[in-house]
């Protein structure tokens, strides 16, 4: 049995607010940490029948790039969904929602950027 390992480093500042995030997976062709501003971590619990979850983010995380970032989560769950169940109609109506998330906040974006 082959086995990876996904190491998550979160450095939190004094406020106990993640300041840096980064990880690296064995397996990789990245030898380095990566950074990055935001990661979503979820584990299906079976015994329990619950979604466990890490959601984390940085100061330094803009609302447009948590919107980007929402938007490409959400499609790459449907992609994810249509591969594990082949489900086309879900699939859809999840990218659609997707779709209408991400035109709602542009036009709400630029209602408050005038």
């Amino acid at each position: 049995m082959t086995k990876s390992t996904i190491t998550i480093d979160i450095a939190l500042g004094e406020d106990k607010i993640p300041e840096d995030i980064s990880w690296k997976a064995s397996g990789s062709t990245a030898d380095e940490f990566q950074r990055a501003k935001a990661m979503m971590l979820a584990f299906w619990d079976s015994a329990d029948k619950s979604a466990l979850r890490i959601d984390l983010w940085t100061k330094e995380m803009m609302v447009d790039e948590m919107a980007d970032f929402y938007y490409q989560v959400m499609i790459t769950m449907a992609d994810t969904y249509k591969r594990a169940t082949g489900q086309d109609e879900l699939v859809k109506d999840l990218k659609d929602f997707a779709k209408t998330f991400y035109n709602k906040f542009r036009e709400i974006q630029m209602k408050e950027n005038g």
